[in-house]
């Protein structure tokens, strides 16, 4: 027999008006342990705490910040596969007056949106039944950028990742620091990227086919269009066995809500792999078609 799980210091009772908060389209939620970031959610309706922990996918938003909106384009899918979206927000100005990029590159001193991300996932599971051990993983531009990096730190925790149209890309490089490559980062992290552990992560590179202008913002002292950039990256990976899908939308230009298709395309497939596997046998090897998805 199933039993519920005990509650927790964030458990609202059923009778609690913050109830009619907690599913669907939820408010911000400040992290309790550094209340300058949080996040929302959608919870499809109902939600308990018996069975099964939910599904987790993580959407990560770009430079404007949209983050209701990008969490509001995944409510469809989240009701289809039954799977909880969290939307975290990093607000501009964090580091300064004038940042609007230290979420992407985690190179502030004492600033770690990577881990601030797992401490919001494990918040979360304080009030919601999601899956905190690993979860999907998009980001869309500045989303992008913070995606791929989080990739080279944290590979064991996802169970996909789909990489959106980055402006500045981190390549594996053993000879060129960080951001640009990868020569310091056990200096840095204390950790090492595993391509081992990214090779077993099925990954989507998606962009829309226009998304090839050089005069933009994202590019200063990074030469070539995001087109470029997602070509250079995906050679790079294949270059150390990490196979990545690259998916060009047609009429599409640097625009996340345009590539959502072929994004929640490609998280179906992987949710719907995921879900083949026994949940007791959590390291079994996904098929070559698996990892790819649907051609």
């Amino acid at each position: 027999m199933t039993t519920p799980r005990p509650l927790s210091p964030w458990h609202v009772p059923p009778d609690h008006p913050a109830q009619l908060f907690l599913t669907g389209a939820t408010p911000l939620f400040a992290l309790a342990g550094d209340p300058r970031v949080s996040s929302c959610l959608y919870v499809p309706r109902p939600h308990d705490d018996v069975g099964e922990p939910r599904t987790l996918v993580v959407a990560v938003h770009g430079s404007r910040r949209d983050v209701g909106r990008l969490r509001d384009a995944f409510a469809d899918f989240a009701e289809e596969h039954d799977c909880v979206v969290l939307a975290p927000l990093f607000p501009a100005g964090l580091t300064g007056p004038d940042d609007l990029d230290s979420y992407k590159f985690f190179t502030e001193p004492g600033f770690r949106p990577d881990l601030l991300l797992l401490d919001m996932i494990e918040q979360a599971a304080e009030r919601w039944h999601i899956r905190t051990d690993r979860f999907h993983l998009h980001g869309f531009s500045g989303g992008g950028q913070f995606a791929h990096r989080f990739f080279y730190l944290h590979p064991d925790r996802l169970v996909s990742l789909s990489v959106g149209a980055p402006g500045r890309t981190t390549l594996l490089d053993p000879r060129t620091p960080w951001w640009r490559g990868t020569a310091d980062v056990t200096a840095r992290f204390g950790t090492a990227p595993d391509t081992t552990a990214m090779a077993g992560v099925p990954v989507q590179l998606v962009i829309g086919e226009h998304d090839t202008r050089t005069d933009v913002r994202e590019g200063a002292g990074h030469p070539g269009s995001r087109m470029d950039r997602i070509l250079e990256l995906r050679d790079n990976w294949g270059r150390h066995g990490i196979a990545a899908q690259l998916d060009v939308v047609e009429g599409a230009g640097h625009d996340g809500l345009a590539v959502l298709p072929a994004v929640r395309s490609f998280l179906s497939a992987r949710i719907a792999a995921a879900g083949r596997r026994n949940s007791a046998h959590g390291t079994v090897e996904l098929t070559e078609s698996d990892r790819r998805g649907p051609a």
